[in-house]
C-alpha cells in the first residue's frame, strides 16, 4: 500500500473534526512484528510487508510462520529481534492471549526498546485496555488501543477500519503500520475509547448475523430459498453488510471459518459485561448471544459464524443447502 489511511478525529479537548483524506505516505521502513497470524493477522502482516517494511510474523502454529517467511517475512525468533522493533501488532483472540503475549513468561513488552509502540487489536473490555496501557507505560512503551473491523478480505488488502485510541506520540510511532493496514483510522481519544467503540460495533455485528440467519431460515418456511432471498433482500431496506457478507455462505453450504462461531460468545459476552456495569439493558444482544451459544453447543464453534443458521434450521426441521 502506498497511501495513508483516512484519518478521522473525534471532537473533544485538543481535537478537531477533519475531512478524511488519502495522501501519499512518505514513511520510512519500520521494523514490525505481527503476533497472531490468523485470518486477520496474516493479512495485516502481508499488508505491512507489501508497504516495504521489515516484518516478522509470529504465531504458536509453525505453518503460517513458515508460509509468511516464504512470502518475504523476516527470519528469526521474536526474542532475538524484539529489542530492535519499532512496532508490535498484537492480533490475537482475546484479553488473556493479549496479556500473555505482552507480559507472560516470554512476554514481548519487557524485551522491546523504549518508546516503541504496541498496537493491540483484540476485542477486549475498555478497563483491560487501560490496564495494558499502564503496564506498557511502566516498560517505557507506547500503547495504542486499536481494535479492527473489516474482515479477512479487507485485512489482506490493507483496507481495515481501525478504532484507535492513545496518545499523539503513540499514533506517531504507529503510523507506518497504520498506513499499511488501514483504509480508515478513527482517532477516538484516550485508551479505552477504541475498545468501547469496538463493543458498539460487535453488538451490531453479532445481532445482524443472528438476525440474517433468522430471516433466511424464516423465509425457507415460506418457500423462499436462500438463493432467492439473496437476490431480493440486498436490494431492499432490510439488508445489512453482515447479511450481504454472510448470507452467501449459507446459500453455498460453505462454512469454512472466515470468522468463527466461537468469537461471538466472547465478544457479545464482553458487550453484556460492559452493559451490566453501566446498568444498561441489552436484550437483543442477549438473544443473539444465546443463538451463538446454542451453535457452539451443537459442535459448530469452529465453523464460520454463518453456521448460527443451523440452530434455526434444526429447530424448524429445515434442510439447509449442503445438508445431506
Amino acid at each position: 500500500m502506498n497511501h495513508s489511511p483516512r484519518v478521522i478525529l473525534s471532537r473533544g479537548r485538543n481535537q478537531r473534526q477533519t475531512t478524511p483524506t488519502r495522501k501519499t505516505s512518505m514513511t520510512t521502513a519500520a521494523k514490525i512484528a505481527v503476533i497472531g497470524l490468523g485470518a486477520m493477522g496474516y493479512g495485516m502482516a502481508k499488508s505491512c510487508l507489501r508497504a516495504g517494511h521489515e516484518v516478522w510474523g509470529v504465531d504458536i502454529s509453525p505453518d503460517p510462520v513458515e508460509r509468511f517467511r516464504a512470502e518475504g517475512g523476516q527470519p528469526g525468533d521474536l526474542k532475538d529481534v524484539a529489542e530492535t522493533l519499532d512496532i508490535v501488532v498484537v492480533s490475537v483472540l482475546n484479553a488473556d492471549q493479549t496479556s500473555a503475549v505482552l507480559f507472560g513468561p516470554d512476554g514481548v513488552a519487557r524485551m522491546m526498546k523504549e518508546r516503541s509502540v504496541v498496537i493491540a487489536c483484540a476485542t477486549v473490555a475498555p478497563d483491560f485496555a487501560r490496564e495494558m496501557a499502564s503496564r506498557c507505560n511502566d516498560c517505557g512503551l507506547h500503547y495504542l488501543d486499536a481494535p479492527i473491523s473489516g474482515g479477512a478480505a479487507k485485512s489482506a488488502k490493507g483496507q481495515l477500519s481501525i478504532m484507535a485510541a492513545g496518545s499523539e506520540k503513540a499514533f506517531e510511532v504507529a503510523q507506518p503500520a497504520l498506513d499499511a493496514m488501514a483504509e480508515n483510522v478513527f482517532r477516538l481519544g484516550e485508551v479505552g475509547a477504541g475498545s468501547a467503540m469496538k463493543a458498539v460495533n460487535q453488538l451490531l455485528a453479532g445481532v445482524h448475523i443472528a438476525a440474517m440467519a433468522e430471516a433466511m431460515t424464516f423465509g425457507m418456511t415460506q418457500g423462499v430459498s436462500p438463493v432467492k432471498f439473496l437476490e431480493v433482500i440486498p436490494q431492499c431496506a432490510g439488508t445489512s453488510w453482515m447479511l450481504e457478507n454472510r448470507g452467501p455462505h449459507i446459500a453455498a453450504g460453505d462454512y469454512t471459518p472466515l470468522s468463527q462461531v466461537n468469537i461471538w460468545p466472547k465478544d457479545l459476552g464482553i458487550v453484556l459485561d460492559i452493559a451490566r456495569d453501566a446498568k444498561f439493558s441489552a436484550p437483543l444482544t442477549a438473544a443473539a448471544l444465546q443463538q451463538f451459544l446454542a451453535a457452539a453447543g451443537m459442535g459448530l464453534g469452529g465453523e464460520d459464524d454463518a453456521a448460527v443458521a443451523k440452530v434455526y434450521a434444526r429447530n424448524a426441521s429445515l434442510d439447509l443447502p449442503g445438508d445431506e
